[in-house]
């Protein structure tokens, strides 16, 4: 993503903001005064509701405010107080385990690939040749090279793995259970008050991080790229407008009108208009304060970050992973990336030279990054797509979609690392040893905020299921 994209969010747009207000589609906005006193105007005739701009809603969406009272009102799980968070680099389409993690370099050609393998810092573990940032941080990293499952669908692939339950396919593609990212908002919340429970940047692709029928309010906050049409693309909720001011009132202009009150009493308006800032209840102020001078708000200024180490994660995809760090430095719980797309059928090795190294960037880069800064231990890393690719390489010289066999990424979360779990036989194919399922690989993920996945959330006819219907974190990680 250019870095344009992250500028925005410090600058009004130049297009002239919807009305704000609650519209005849239910879409809400935050009003920063009393509805009694809504179409009263400033003495510089700024309309009161035009003063700031809290979304650009679709339909049925939330208002940042509405976000914040549904996360106050939440009953919290003891694991809540945690600071521990996750990132999830989803690298949609599916990565190919032979030209990442599960090389096989004495394979027959059309097995192996193009690219060389590359020793890395953790001894007996060669990564693909693309990989050098990767290769410096392995040490603290655990490979999962016998994840599999059997279902080659894009779509229902991504809902089972993002959700712990199969559900939407690519002919129905509404998601059917609320994704772990919405669980952790729902039993969770953020890990610092006053922050958001779950960000999703960039998902223009095979992916389901919405709520379901835990509601709305428990949908990502979004930023980036949604261009794609997929579900997160159509998830009503706030995203990154939610931090823009609207009609030329600068921020400094607005934090002045709360710095001179007074000046309101020697204007003689009415007590309802003096008392314009004391009519918000906590929520509105905490809403406000998020888009002023807010943690979150501070955290998607990337120029507070030190140019050499901007240029080290790169821009793109490695903007968003610093991002998504700074992010989880504010409070938020559960942030997830999309790096992607890597579903080549065709001409892979030219696809890859280009995307890998910048995937590389994002992930190497964020690892070591949590790790210099005290944050790994706290903060799980997890790269993963729906599913890997066929070893053998196709007539197209692409690979097509093969759930039978994945590499899986895990660094920090508090879990033991410098490992290799699991293998596949000579080509890649199949595991041989130490089978990993999606159910596992969602055990992970929970546990690494302190989830169990024996918790229970209510579903729609009101009855407690269990996050998972099964599944262990391996031995070999705690």
């Amino acid at each position: 993503m250019p870095a344009a994209g992250l500028n925005s969010l410090q600058s009004p747009p130049t297009a002239s903001p919807p009305p704000l207000h609650q519209n005849e589609t239910g879409a809400n906005v935050l009003n920063i005064i009393s509805p009694a006193t809504s179409g009263r105007q400033f003495c510089d005739r700024l309309s009161r509701r035009r003063m700031l701009q809290i979304g650009g809603l679709g339909t049925f969406g939330l208002s940042l405010p509405d976000l914040l009272r549904a996360e106050q009102a939440t009953a919290r799980h003891p694991a809540a107080s945690s600071p521990k968070s996750v990132i999830l680099v989803w690298m949609h389409g599916g990565p190919s385990q032979l030209d990442t993690f599960d090389m096989k370099p004495h394979a027959p050609a059309e097995y192996r690939g193009a690219f060389q393998p590359v020793a890395s810092s953790l001894p007996g573990l060669d990564v693909c040749e693309l990989l050098p940032e990767h290769a410096k941080i392995m040490d603290r990293c655990t490979v999962i090279r016998s994840f599999s499952h059997g279902n080659g669908d894009h779509w229902a692939a991504a809902h089972w793995m993002l959700t712990g339950r199969l559900g939407a396919t690519g002919s129905d593609r509404k998601p059917r259970y609320p994704s772990m990212g919405a669980v952790a908002s729902h039993l969770l919340g953020p890990t610092r008050p006053g922050s958001l429970p779950t960000v999703n940047m960039n998902d223009g692709g095979f992916g389901f991080h919405g709520a379901a029928w835990l509601g709305i309010d428990h949908n990502p906050f979004r930023y980036g790229d949604f261009s794609y049409g997929n579900e997160a693309g159509s998830l009503p909720t706030g995203d990154y407008r939610s931090f823009s001011l609207t009609d030329g009132l600068s921020e400094d202009r607005l934090l002045n009108r709360v710095s001179l009150r007074s000046q309101l009493d020697r204007l003689k308006r009415s007590i309802d208009s003096n008392r314009l800032f004391d009519q918000m209840d906590s929520v509105d102020q905490q809403a406000m304060d998020l888009v002023l001078s807010g943690q979150v708000r501070k955290a998607f200024d990337l120029s507070q970050e030190a140019p050499e180490l901007r240029e080290r994660y790169g821009t793109g995809w490695g903007e968003q992973a610093l991002l998504a760090r700074r992010l989880v430095q504010a409070g938020v719980r559960y942030v997830s990336l999309n790096t992607g797309y890597f579903d080549d059928h065709s001409n892979i090795e030219r696809a890859l030279k280009d995307k890998l190294p910048r995937h590389d960037r994002c992930v190497g880069v964020l690892i070591q990054d949590l790790a210099d800064r005290g944050m790994l231990d706290d903060t799980l890393v997890v790269v993963a797509g729906e599913f890997g690719h066929t070893p053998r390489i196709n007539d197209n010289a692409g690979r097509d979609h093969w759930p039978q066999a994945q590499s899986i990424l895990l660094a920090g979360g508090g879990f033991r690392h410098g490992q290799v779990i699991g293998a596949t036989n000579d080509k890649a194919e199949h595991p041989i040893t130490k089978p990993v399922t999606v159910e596992d690989f969602c055990a992970i993920v929970y546990h690494a905020m302190g989830l169990r996945i024996d918790d229970t959330i209510m579903d729609l006819s009101g009855r407690p299921t269990h996050l998972l219907p099964g599944g262990t974190v391996p031995h070999q990680l705690v």
